[in-house]
């Protein structure tokens, strides 16, 4: 049966044809009546010339979302299988897969879909009408593919509650896609012990993707005093503290974020030394510095500032001031480790602003390492969305 066409203006879908996964709203001239939205479309060039096959929505500015780039591909359940297995055997030689992302949407060109594995969990986030009708043989495809390996997954989880599913014409959806089982899942991760609420924590219920970053702070907090900013369960405060830190206090706004924490600090043994508060990082900075306080090592990781580009100047601000603040806290020659994990934020921006803040207060910075996110979150070039997180370890000296 012939699917659906649809025409690109004459000069558009140029992210389209450097390698993207997108075309949006404005650049489609027509559409045949019998597009169904979810549904399978091909894609010609204004002269007819073929682009391929994704999903429809007009729901959606991003109205369609590729899943092939070749012309006479059949988007079925073998090729789902290719795909995921393609997934599942990239982790392998990447990543330490006993918790990890398997599957990240355009990036794993399946638009629109993310899997995390914890332990023997997995947790689905779908956020595209046209995936969504396909996650429940992927996630089948996906089980199977990790049972050859000698992997049972005894539970699988949806947490579908993204409000940027209304702008797909969708509900938010949450709730086991499996036989319940108990939510509170126990992973291990550098060597610490957490409890990931599957059910209620955010997105899919913990950061995968500042993984290697979390272990990238182990040396430089041997011995020394470490605050933890935006702290959230306490991963990068527990990596502190694992790797030998004489203390750390981790910071969060959210009770049930500090609560959480501080159980996994019990569960590693480490209550004596990791603590945690309650408090406003904005707030307490300025307080911390009035009360003469200093740390050895300062971490931000605070939640994305910006989430379009029309806020940008204001999440410049906001990582300004508290990279800012956390350098004039820190003892001269301590560490400041600081990321943004906003897209729109790029590397180039969040790089100015925090060159500025060290201008402000008069440091100078000694760059130790740049990293970005885990290799189970890849970045496809020419799908710029998927390169989202940045992250700096700085020595911060005074001017000599």
């Amino acid at each position: 049966m012939a699917l659906p066409i649809a025409t690109l203006k004459k000069g558009e879908g140029r992210m389209l044809k450097a390698g993207g996964l997108w075309i949006f709203d404005n650049e489609i001239a027509s559409v045949t009546e019998d597009a169904v939205n979810g549904e399978l479309i091909r894609v010609e060039d204004f002269d007819g010339y073929p682009m391929g096959t994704g999903f429809y929505n007009n729901n959606s500015k991003i109205t369609i979302r590729m899943m092939s780039r070749q012309k006479d591909t059949v988007i079925d359940e073998d090729f789902l299988r290719a795909r995921v297995e393609a997934a599942w055997n990239y982790r392998k030689r990447t990543v330490d897969t006993s918790s990890c992302r398997v599957i990240f949407g355009e990036a794993d060109f399946l638009p629109g879909l993310v899997v995390d594995k914890f332990s023997d969990v997995l947790v689905v986030q779908s956020l595209a009408m046209g995936i969504d009708r396909m996650k429940e043989t992927i996630i089948r495809l996906l089980v199977e593919a990790l049972e050859k390996d000698g992997i049972s997954i005894r539970g699988v989880y949806e947490r579908s509650d993204a409000k940027v599913r209304k702008q797909e014409g969708m509900l938010p959806v949450k709730g086991f896609l499996s036989e319940p089982f108990d939510t509170k899942v126990q992973i291990v991760e550098n060597g610490v012990k957490y409890i990931v609420d599957v059910e209620d924590g955010q997105k899919t219920g913990f950061f995968l993707d500042q993984k290697y970053n979390r272990l990238s702070i182990h040396k430089i907090c041997q011995g020394m005093d470490v605050l933890d900013c935006f702290t959230h369960t306490g991963s990068f405060a527990l990596n502190a503290g694992i790797a030998g830190a004489k203390s750390v206090l981790g910071i969060d706004a959210s009770q049930l974020a500090v609560d959480q924490a501080t159980e996994n600090a019990k569960l590693n043994g480490l209550q004596d030394v990791v603590k945690f508060q309650c408090e406003d990082v904005f707030e307490l900075l300025p307080r911390l510095e009035a009360e003469g306080r200093k740390f050895d090592v300062i971490i931000l990781d605070p939640p994305a500032f910006t989430k379009s580009r029309n806020s940008v100047k204001n999440a410049v601000k906001g990582y300004r001031e508290i990279n800012l603040r956390a350098m004039k806290l820190l003892k001269d020659g301590g560490f400041l480790a600081t990321c943004s994990c906003s897209h729109f934020m790029t590397y180039e921006l969040f790089t100015q602003t925090i060159g500025q803040a060290a201008k402000n207060v008069h440091k100078r910075l000694r760059q130790v390492e740049y990293r970005h996110q885990a290799p189970d979150h890849p970045i496809l070039w020419a799908a710029d969305e998927s390169y989202y997180l940045k992250f700096y370890i700085f020595q911060v000296c005074n001017q000599p």
